[in-house]
């Protein structure tokens, strides 16, 4: 067998390439998810891995992206180019997604529930970490772990806490290479308008939500003993985001809307 290659060393989540292939380890939600990747697949979407199997060890194969993520991609959506590439690949994910139901029993690691009326299958981690990226072009999405039914304006709220971004000005230079302070009104603009909104109305709202809601799964995880979230909670990175849902209140108004 080729040499594996350690993308990610967690101890909770080891996750190494082996020639095109990538082996990541599977959790109780896994048949959903391959479920929603194998769709994908047969309507022709490009930019989702493709399942091809359980290997001896019990691990996940996909296949491998090649490109730039995590650390790496933070500096792809500092641009205009970047940012708009980034909305618009979500909006052509949710094209992809709009009226599939996957019938698997496994459910989700986000939820629980089922699919209320104008719901579709959100990929519920889309940063910019999680995508591939040549240049300032997006090419694959990463880490479906998260998905979960849900309103197609989540993912778009979610993406906008980190491109808009919803961080102080410190932060945004320092962690999210913007040589400058953010015009975040414009950003969100930009994204909406490459997204195919049509009024930024409540999206600052729906922002902060999301926000409250991915904090309150994190800590569902972390109570029913999950990784990487009980890691989370004692490294006290969940306060941390509870702060960062505060910090978002309290300036709302440097948003707009």
């Amino acid at each position: 067998m080729t040499d594996a290659q350690v993308l990610q060393d967690d101890p909770h989540r080891r996750v190494v390439r082996v020639g095109d292939t990538v082996r990541r380890p599977v959790h109780p939600w896994s048949p959903t998810i391959h479920e929603v990747l194998r769709h994908l697949e047969a309507v022709g979407f490009p930019y989702a891995p493709r399942v091809l199997g359980i290997d001896t060890d019990g691990r996940e194969v996909l296949t491998y992206i090649a490109g730039e993520s995590g650390g790496a991609a933070w500096s792809k959506v500092v641009g205009d180019a970047g940012l708009v590439a980034m909305a618009r690949l979500l909006r052509d994910y949710h094209d992809a997604v709009r009226d599939f139901r996957p019938a698997a029993a496994a459910g989700w690691a986000a939820s629980a529930g089922g699919f209320d009326a104008g719901d579709l299958v959100c990929h519920g981690d889309f940063g910019p970490w999680n995508l591939v990226w040549r240049g300032c072009q997006p090419v694959g999405i990463l880490d479906w772990d998260y998905a979960w039914p849900a309103p197609a304006v989540h993912d778009v709220a979610y993406a906008l806490e980190y491109v808009t971004p919803f961080r102080d000005d410190a932060v945004a230079a320092a962690d999210l290479h913007h040589p400058a302070p953010p015009d975040r009104r414009r950003r969100m603009e930009l994204f909406a308008e490459a997204y195919g909104l049509t009024t930024m109305d409540g999206l600052v709202d729906e922002v902060i939500t999301q926000q409250h809601q991915v904090w309150q799964r994190a800590r569902r995880l972390a109570a029913e003993g999950r990784q990487p979230q009980v890691a989370w909670e004692r490294a006290g990175l969940l306060d941390e985001v509870a702060r960062r849902i505060e910090w978002s209140r309290a300036h709302r108004d440097i948003f707009g809307g």
